[in-house]
C-alpha cells in the first residue's frame, strides 16, 4: 500500500492521521514536518498518529506491506451487539422502516438476510462518483438512488441494524479497485462472527485490508483535525497484490483481517 496526500494548515493544531493497515508486516508513515507524533489506539482496530502541525503546507506519505492470509473471523462480543445495533449519525436505522424491502423481513436469520440486502442495495443504487454530500445519511442515499462506496456501506449497515443484525462500517485498502482510492465496506454479524460485505462489488473482499472500523464514516476519517484548521489538497492511493485477484461472488462468507 502506498498513500500520499497534501494539506495546508491555516490554523496550527493537532491532526490525527489514520491510514495504517491492520497487522502490517512493515510500514512507514512520514510527514514533511519532522515533529514527533503521538500514537493513538481507538477501539475496533483503528490506529492514528497525532501530529502538532504548524501553519503551512505539509506532505504525508505512507507505505506498508503485508502478506495475505486467510484470517479467522473475529467473534462478536456483547459490547459489539450493544454498540452496532444502535442508530448512528449516518445510519438512522430507527427512521428507515418505510424504505426496507418487505422480502427481507420474510427471510430467516442473518445468513440469508445479509446477502439478500447486499444484492438489493447493489441493484437499488447506482455508483456515481461525486454524487453525494459529506452530510448525506443512508436515507438521503436511498431517496437519491445513487452514491459512492461510503453511501453503499451506510445503507447496508442501516438495513442490517433495522433487522437487529449488528453491523459496522469499515475503511479498507482494496486491491483491484478502479479508480484506486480509500474504500468503504461493512461487516455484519453472522453466526456470532464478523464477515465483510461490499454492495458496490468494485473489488474482491479476499484481498482487502482493514484501516479503520466504527459505527459509520464519522468514526473512520483518515484525516481529522483535533483543534486548528486545515485544507485538504488532494491524495493518491495505491493498493496492489502480487497474486492474481480472486473471483468474488459477493455472497460467500469472507473474514477481514
Amino acid at each position: 500500500m502506498d498513500v500520499e496526500f497534501a494539506i495546508r494548515v491555516t490554523e496550527p493544531g493537532p491532526a490525527a492521521i489514520s491510514v495504517s493497515a491492520a497487522h502490517a508486516d512493515t510500514e512507514e508513515l512520514r510527514v514533511s514536518w519532522h515533529g514527533d507524533s503521538r500514537p493513538v489506539e481507538f477501539e475496533y482496530g483503528t490506529r492514528a498518529e497525532v501530529f502538532d502541525l504548524p501553519a503551512g503546507e505539509h506532505r504525508v506519505t505512507y507505505h506498508a506491506e503485508r502478506a495475505l492470509t486467510d484470517p479467522e473471523p473475529e467473534p462478536v462480543t456483547l459490547a459489539d451487539v450493544a454498540v452496532f445495533t444502535r442508530p448512528s449519525r449516518y445510519c438512522p436505522s430507527d427512521r428507515v422502516a418505510g424504505l426496507v424491502p418487505p422480502e427481507l423481513l420474510k427471510l430467516d436469520g442473518a445468513r440469508k438476510q445479509v446477502p439478500a440486502l447486499v444484492r438489493h442495495v447493489n441493484e437499488r443504487l447506482s455508483y456515481v462518483a461525486g454524487s453525494s454530500r459529506p452530510t448525506d445519511d443512508a436515507i438521503d442515499t436511498l431517496l437519491a438512488g445513487e452514491g459512492v462506496c461510503r453511501d453503499f456501506a451506510h445503507v447496508c449497515v442501516t438495513l442490517c441494524r433495522f433487522l437487529d443484525i449488528p453491523a459496522r462500517y469499515v475503511g479498507v485498502y482494496a486491491p483491484g479497485l478502479a479508480p484506486m482510492d480509500f474504500h468503504a465496506v461493512f461487516e455484519a454479524a453472522i453466526d456470532g462472527h464478523w464477515y465483510v460485505f461490499d454492495a458496490t462489488r468494485l473489488a474482491p473482499r479476499q484481498t482487502m485490508l482493514r484501516i479503520s472500523t466504527g459505527r459509520d464514516a464519522a468514526d473512520t476519517a483518515f484525516l481529522a483535525t483535533l483543534g486548528g484548521e486545515l485544507d485538504f489538497l488532494g491524495s493518491t492511493v495505491f493498493a496492489t497484490t502480487d497474486a492474481a485477484l480472486p473471483v468474488d461472488d459477493g455472497a460467500a462468507l469472507v473474514a477481514l483481517g
